[in-house]
């Protein structure tokens, strides 16, 4: 049985995935937050690095351990803003001997459409901690794509829980993606997105197989938004199927949510579970 394992090292999160035969067997996360005060002071905290980087490592020696020929780890915004990245890529190759690599916002968008949508054409977007991408593809062809720095840890440095900041970073974000050739359905991807299809099913335990496909309009997202910003952080963190560290940034990201919808034109979100962990492993010819 071939297997191998993809570590995503996100602003907010690590995640790992885990592959036998070309199936996912599992994914797992941990909630690091390796973006916060990015927005602020343009580097990677020494707190945030030590336990991120930990994280990576304990992860890599997971997937070794059960029996991964091959472990890849791939870093987004966070990493490659970070005016101090090489201090968190030389600890964690110190740790466990793993070289990242630290993808552009424009291969982040697309593994992104690559791993939710394969050969499909449609758009999607990808709210992560420290940028926000939107791709689009036309008869296989890429035909927009953009990451704009601005996600759901940022959002939070710079806004807090306040409504109206949160909704005016959010539509000078929007704005800033200029015409994109694409309205109707878009299909959403990361963990902001699947912990809101999860809330909008009502579920008790999260289900990868049930988010995928969940879809939410407009005017249902807003009302999510409205329902976290009128709870507190602790009542957000007790809803069924809440991420460990999502709830204090996950009301700033339904806020962002809502806006892109609102201003650019998408009718609902279509949830996907399938997202640039599999994107990375398709573009790098690990699985179909």
């Amino acid at each position: 049985m071939r297997k191998f394992a993809v570590i995503d090292i996100g602003s907010n999160s690590v995640r790992l995935m885990f592959v036998a035969d070309g199936k996912v067997l599992y994914k797992a996360l941990c909630t690091t937050r390796l973006g916060e005060g990015l927005a602020d002071t343009s580097k990677l905290s020494a707190a945030a690095i030590d336990r991120s980087a930990k994280a990576v490592a304990d992860f890599y020696q997971r997937a070794i351990s059960e029996g991964a020929e091959k472990v890849l780890a791939f870093a987004t915004a966070a990493v490659r803003s970070a005016k101090n990245r090489e201090e968190f890529l030389s600890l964690v190759k110190t740790l466990c001997g793993l070289e990242i690599e630290v993808i552009s916002g424009e291969e982040e968008a697309e593994i992104g459409i690559l791993g939710a949508l394969g050969k499909r054409d449609g758009g999607v977007v990808d709210v992560g901690g420290a940028s926000t991408e939107i791709v689009v593809k036309k008869s296989e062809e890429l035909v927009y794509k953009k990451s704009i720095d601005i996600g759901v840890v940022r959002l939070k440095d710079r806004c807090g829980r306040d409504y109206t900041a949160l909704a005016e970073t959010a539509k000078k974000a929007a704005l800033s993606y200029g015409n994109i050739p694409f309205k109707g359905d878009i299909t959403g991807i990361g963990g902001t997105a699947t912990t809101l299809g999860a809330l909008s099913l009502g579920l008790t335990e999260y289900d990868p197989d049930k988010v995928t496909g969940a879809a939410i309009t407009a005017q249902e997202m807003k009302k999510l938004a409205e329902k976290l910003l009128a709870m507190s952080v602790e009542e957000i963190a007790a809803l069924p199927c809440m991420p460990k560290g999502r709830a204090d940034v996950l009301t700033g990201g339904a806020v962002l949510l809502t806006v892109l919808m609102e201003t650019l034109g998408f009718e609902r979100l279509i949830v996907s579970d399938r997202d640039n962990l599999e994107g990375y492993a398709i573009k790098r010819n690990l699985m179909e």
